[in-house]
């Protein structure tokens, strides 16, 4: 006789976060991570709640429990930055942030008392860098990414400036944002208490809009004004980090400023370059070799080592080194241009201008088409029998091969499928 597994809660949540088009491919090490950050009722209870976002009201049916009780929960767990709320006409609303940008940073963006820091930040790592299964599904399946960079503005010359749009330009996103909150970089937090932190700074993790809202609601950010966002935004510029944000035009909520010995957005950015796992600027580098000394600061600059030293092919000098670029790897943040003390190096247009989704839904639809997710969003309440099976459904015709196709087409990638479906 064949004997059902029970599952855990926790297993029951990998589940629940493996039906979002970010998801957390199962482990052991993804198992103890979550047991840090929850107890198991609490993860049985998450793995409940829908994925779009949700009401009190809708959690409280969802659980079966009473309206007070529930609330209590929601405000428990948004205390702890496993759920993101925010106000919308008087009514919070409640999402259950993907793992990554998610609750996995929350949990490091600040000191915190009630958690293991340390070992957290070692499954971290064992689970994101040794694994590996978790960065290579979270960067390069589909073609619509998590995040892009922006290229550092002050690099780019003023005769190009004109043509930068608003939603490349950081400054914009900051000027704009509904709330700014102000945290510890998770990535160097976490190398800290592994012993492996650079000098770069730390209080340096930007989050706007809903997400900063929340955070900051809960301390685990700190509400800053625009004009001092702007200050730490010059000085990641002058420290050499890479501005990598949210893949959306609109209503931003992250911007990283990222090294490369700590990041693991460029860590992913190295070890996957041939898949491209990061949406680059639309401004590429530029090496004039005959002003090129060799001097190798660019190289030492670039993050993603998209640079190299090679002979500059001088016949009257043939030890001469001049900088090569290798362009399919460049993310085009302009990192190398200051370094350059000489100015051989700039920053020209892409030829192909890079697409970006219009905001967070957009892009969050997108993801779920490329990952065959898409019937996860329309039939969202998991908990009823009949939107399991339409699901179920749903996904089965999804990948017949003609659907595929069309699915990918431009006219299902539009705004009208964002749109779509958001009022399912």
């Amino acid at each position: 006789m064949a004997h059902r597994t029970i599952k855990s809660g926790y297993d029951n949540l990998v589940d629940r976060l493996n039906r979002s088009p970010q998801g957390a491919p199962p482990s052991k090490l993804l198992n103890r991570i979550l047991a840090l950050l929850m107890n198991e009722r609490e993860a049985s209870l998450l793995s409940l709640l829908p994925i779009k976002p949700f009401t009190a009201e809708k959690a409280a049916r969802a659980w079966k429990l009473p309206p007070a009780r529930t609330q209590a929960i929601l405000e428990e767990l948004s205390g702890r930055a496993l759920l993101v709320d925010v106000e919308r006409n008087g009514v919070s609303v409640y999402a259950l942030p993907p793992p990554m940008a998610g609750f996995f940073e929350f949990s490091l963006m600040r000191t915190r008392g009630d958690l293991d820091q340390k070992a957290l930040s070692e499954l971290f790592h064992q689970y994101l860098n040794v694994e590996e299964d978790f960065v290579r599904a979270l960067f390069t399946e589909g073609e619509t990414r998590l995040g892009r960079i922006y290229v550092q503005e002050p690099v780019i010359s003023s005769d190009q400036a004109a043509y930068v749009l608003d939603y490349e330009r950081a400054t914009e996103v900051i000027e704009t944002a509904s709330h700014i909150g102000v945290g510890m970089c998770y990535c160097r937090h976490k190398m800290q208490h592994l012993g492996r932190a650079c000098d770069a700074p730390l209080d340096i993790c930007m989050t706007f809009n809903g997400s900063a809202e929340s955070l900051i609601k809960h301390g685990h950010a700190r509400d800053v004004e625009t004009a001092e966002c702007l200050d730490l935004l010059d000085e990641a510029y002058e420290r050499g980090l890479v501005q990598f944000g949210e893949n959306a035009q609109e209503r931003v909520s992250f911007i990283c400023n990222c090294c490369g010995c700590c990041c693991e957005a460029l860590t992913a950015a190295r070890r996957f370059a041939h898949l491209h796992p990061i949406h680059t600027s639309n401004y590429i580098a530029e090496v004039d070799v005959t002003d090129c000394t060799g001097c190798g600061k660019c190289v030492e600059a670039c993050p993603v080592e998209a640079l190299s030293l090679v002979s500059s092919n001088d016949a009257d000098r043939p030890k001469k080194k001049a900088a090569r670029l290798d362009a399919d790897v460049c993310l085009g943040c302009g990192v190398c241009v200051r370094s350059c003390s000489k100015e051989s190096i700039r920053m020209a247009p892409r030829a192909a201008r890079v697409i970006t989704p219009v905001n967070g839904a957009h892009r969050y639809v997108l993801m779920a088409v490329e990952r065959g997710k898409l019937q996860n969003l329309i039939f969202d309440n998991q908990i009823m029998a009949s939107h399991r099976a339409l699901a179920a459904l749903l996904g089965a015709i999804l990948k017949l091969p003609p659907v595929k196709r069309a699915m990918a087409g431009e006219q299902m990638r539009s705004r009208y499928l964002a749109a779509l479906t958001k009022r399912a």
